[in-house]
């Protein structure tokens, strides 16, 4: 039950000043988050605590958690599906609902003219190790009756977070004062231990699991003492594979008055630019603070070629657009061409993390009477 009198809603000064921290300003792993959190919000702990247990209890925060840095964990993708209209929703259902390791499921909407237009569903996919992200779509091409899909894995990473309140009412414009860092890919192998503590590190937190006891908890359930839980989870961070101690807003569905208090648009933006500044450009994109994700991603022939790729939420979408002209413009300065750019409109969307487990990998294809040997990774 959520207290009687806590304020839930996210415009309220106290929720606010909490989440422009907790969403996205906690990186790495944190021994304490929630003080952390107080520490840097000036919000008192124990307010913290209840303001975080009550937002989540009321589905205002949809999910609280630490992020792992998936790219370096497994193997992962962007995907776009082609599939016929009447199809669409009953596909969305299936890779948002049925298959664990399809992250963030979106249907896109772009001029009907423009390239890959008729690739209507966008998906992040994710496999564990030694399994093959081309054989995990060719099933859920034949689940889903898709037409065709495009694969297009993440060279480098340039901006990973959301902080949809500290993202408000930015000038357009708004960037950083260097270039972003671009971030490898490459995997990290893991030891039998460090997924017994990356599993329960990960998992997201009841409403009862907020508290400063929080890592207690997870070791108790990895069977490790917490000295050792934590020495662990700390190796993880330095070898690069833990993310951020995150509150994720619900923004995606309207509350129950219909109102959407973080975000209405999420536009999917596209540039094309010369082999070789691939790099440039998208650590020049990623300067800009409206971008919640931006990568080198290559988008081939399907896309014109295509070669960063970035996701910018908003209010408006004229306002989106600004932020977007701001962009090309600074590539212009920069005398860095772009021979084409596109934006892809957000519609119906169900946003959620991509299972990484090899575990559940293999129980997954049990399930589907998939076997073994046809979803691993060929290396002939």
């Amino acid at each position: 039950m959520i207290t009687k009198d806590v304020m839930t809603d996210v415009n309220d000064p106290v929720n606010a000043a909490i989440l422009s921290v907790s969403e996205d300003c906690v990186q790495g792993f944190d021994e304490d988050p929630f003080g952390t959190i107080s520490k840097r919000s000036g919000v008192e702990l124990p307010v913290v605590l209840e303001r975080i247990k009550a937002m989540l209890q009321a589905g205002v925060i949809r999910r609280v958690r630490q992020t792992l840095l998936a790219t370096n964990l497994a193997n992962g993708a962007l995907v776009a599906w082609q599939i016929d209209n009447s199809r669409l929703d009953e596909a969305f259902d299936f890779m948002s609902h049925s298959d664990p390791f399809s992250g963030h499921v979106v249907i896109r909407t772009a001029d009907p003219a423009s390239p890959g237009a008729q690739f209507r569903l966008w998906t992040t996919l994710k496999v564990p190790q030694g399994f093959s992200i081309e054989n995990h779509c060719d099933f859920l091409l034949e689940k889903v009756g898709a037409l065709s899909y495009k694969i297009m894995p993440a060279r480098y990473l340039f901006v990973l977070g959301v902080g949809h309140m500290r993202r408000k009412n930015l000038p357009i414009g708004s960037m950083a004062d260097v270039p972003a860092e671009a971030l490898d890919t490459r995997i990290v192998e893991l030891s039998e231990e460090d997924w017994k503590v990356l599993i329960p590190l990960k998992r997201e937190l009841e409403a009862d699991e907020v508290s400063q006891d929080l890592w207690k908890m997870r070791a108790i359930e990895a069977g490790l003492p917490l000295e050792r839980f934590i020495s662990v989870a700390r190796t993880l961070n330095q070898r690069g594979v833990v993310g951020r101690f995150s509150t994720f807003l619900e923004h995606v569905k309207p509350n129950e008055m219909g109102e959407r208090n973080v975000t209405r648009y999420n536009a999917l933006f596209h540039w094309a630019v010369p082999a070789g500044m691939e790099m440039q450009a998208g650590q020049e994109i990623g300067r800009f603070h409206i971008m919640t994700h931006a990568y080198w991603r290559e988008g081939g022939e399907e896309f014109r070629n295509v070669n960063i790729m970035g996701v910018a939420h908003g209010m408006d979408k004229a306002v989106l657009l600004a932020h977007k002209e701001a962009m090309d413009a600074h590539l212009r300065t920069l005398q860095i061409p772009v021979s084409y750019t596109n934006v892809f409109w957000g519609g119906r969307s169900e946003i959620k993390p991509s299972e990484i487990s090899p575990i559940a990998y293999m129980q997954f294809c049990e399930t589907h009477g998939i076997h073994p040997g046809d979803a691993r990774q060929s290396y002939s």
